[in-house]
């Protein structure tokens, strides 16, 4: 995640130096925890919040926990991680929904936070879990408000009531209200409340924000805060709290270039939970905030849990069965390849998903460099395809890729490549199947493992030898009407010279002679 990216480089380099360490000094934790301070200040967290931070850390590891630890740094990291989920709120908070519905969710925050966009995001992630949202146009001062909430509640395929064009236009409060009532007579189970954003914290924005509550007195109000602003977040965080009294922070551009200061700041100087995080323009770049995960992720440790519930809402468990009884019978295609990479595109940012792995910040600059629109691509070549094509890939002989490097738009490089890569990935899913280890082109086989699926190469009928002294015998038998390498039983000695059925005889002296006179020795 780039938010965090030089805070998370930071704090590995700091843990770096201790793992030679067999035992830390009072010296080395505190050289540590001053470049963790270090490392917080620069990544724009609120000085109270870093020194209170820094003062557990040294208590911690200076204390019985960390002397006793095998592994003194690891037990130092394992602290920070804990410390870290603390300062981040601790505990996930659900939203709370109303025992009779709707529940009204209201949105507050400063003009540019992200909030209209969110509000569509909100919408499509309640309806995923089987809710009807209703939003709610209730900012009718900044110009187009209006319609960039219909306009992004059309894509999150969500109602929108906008009884005023805004524009300067209309009463919010009253819209608010007429909302409410109209949500019960549809049957609409969460409404969600856009209000007005200002450039920055003003008397007006407070009053109009503070009647909005009054008038609907919703179920959640969640403040969204633009994650890029730093310091500026605990002031602005604090304003809303006096003004608004939020129940919970949402953050918004997550994903963008900054160093996560209002991550790490407002949970610990409101005391109020972050609930959700934006982490995309896209509508689907929306997920619930895990204070245990986000720290993992911050100390480049991962985050496989979340990693699996995007697969577990991306893939069909019915499709991944047929899919893996094709590879396991060898009648996976080109179109089963395309179902595979459109489920993982449906999963989100490749990018994402990667960073998500522990160790990723270690390839950050491959990570950096590689291109999302690389599916897409392949997709392209593949949908070129005709059916017969994408069945039995065979078929490509020259004219055909060169059709379907001009139909996608790439070059016959493209299209063998791809190919190429089908192939082996369908090899290595094969053995896989079959219980074998598969061997990873350009590593050499593995010691001690089976490949199941490998056979021991017939040799072919009717072949001879390279052996001067073993074509010789070869040629005895094919004389005296036996076969290669045995009697007509189907017996034979060890040396492939014919013999009893038994397959221990030695050789007769008129073979012998055949064999020298063949060798040129008689």
């Amino acid at each position: 995640m780039a938010t965090f990216g030089t805070l998370s480089d930071r704090l590995a380099d700091t843990f770096r130096n201790l793992r030679n360490k067999g035992k830390l000094s009072p010296a080395d934790v505190d050289s540590t925890v001053r470049e963790i301070r270090r490392a917080l200040l620069d990544a724009d967290v609120a000085f109270d919040v870093v020194k209170a931070f820094t003062n557990k850390v040294r208590d911690r590891a200076l204390g019985d926990e960390v002397n006793k630890a095998l592994n003194p740094a690891q037990q130092v990291v394992q602290i920070v991680n804990e410390e870290l989920v603390e300062i981040l709120g601790g505990q996930q908070r659900r939203l709370e929904f109303a025992k009779n519905p709707p529940t009204v969710i209201m949105l507050a925050g400063l003009q540019g936070a992200g909030k209209t966009t969110l509000a569509g995001k909100l919408a499509k992630w309640l309806a995923k879990d089987g809710h009807t949202p209703m939003l709610v146009a209730a900012d009718l001062q900044r110009p187009n408000a209006v319609q960039q909430l219909q306009v992004v509640g059309e894509q999150a395929g969500a109602f929108v009531f906008a009884p005023e064009p805004g524009n300067g236009v209309g009463d919010p409060v009253k819209v608010a209200k007429q909302a409410i009532k109209y949500a019960r007579d549809k049957v609409y189970d969460t409404v969600i409340v856009d209000t007005a954003g200002r450039l920055g914290v003003d008397s007006e924005l407070m009053k109009q924000a503070a009647n909005i509550r009054k008038a609907v007195d919703p179920d959640e109000v969640l403040f969204v805060i633009d994650a890029m602003i730093g310091q500026d977040a605990v002031a602005t965080a604090k304003a809303f709290q006096d003004g608004v009294d939020f129940t919970g922070v949402v953050l918004s551009k997550l994903d963008g270039d900054a160093r996560g200061g209002a991550a790490l700041s407002v949970a610990s100087v409101t005391g109020r939970p972050i609930m959700f995080a934006s982490t995309g323009e896209g509508l689907d770049d929306f997920e619930p905030f895990h204070p245990d995960r986000m720290a993992s992720r911050i100390l480049d440790l991962g985050d496989i849990l979340t990693l699996i519930e995007q697969a577990q809402g991306a893939f069909d468990e019915e499709e991944a069965r047929k899919v893996a009884e094709k590879i396991a019978t060898d009648s996976f295609t080109l179109d089963d390849f395309l179902k595979q990479m459109q489920q993982l595109r449906n999963m989100g940012s490749i990018k994402g998903m990667l960073g998500m792995l522990p160790g990723a910040k270690g390839m950050r600059e491959q990570l950096e460099n590689f291109d999302e629109r690389e599916i897409v691509r392949t997709e392209a070549i593949i949908q070129s395809m005709t059916p017969a094509e994408r069945k039995l890939p065979k078929l490509l002989n020259g004219s055909r890729r060169l059709r379907i490097a001009r139909g996608s738009g790439m070059t016959v490089t493209d299209v063998n490549q791809l190919v190429q890569r089908f192939e082996q990935a369908s090899k290595m899913m094969r053995t896989v199947a079959k219980g074998g280890v598969p061997q990873v082109p350009g590593m050499g086989p593995i010691p001690g493992a089976s490949y199941a699926g490998r056979k021991a190469q017939a040799k072919k009928k009717g072949s001879k030898a390279g052996n001067p002294a073993k074509r010789a015998a070869q040629n005895a038998a094919l004389a005296s009407g036996e076969k290669p390498g045995g009697s007509a039983a189907g017996g034979g000695s060890g040396f492939g010279l014919g013999g009893a059925p038994q397959g221990d005889k030695a050789p007769t002296a008129e073979e012998l002679a055949s064999l020298q006179k063949f060798l040129g020795r008689g």
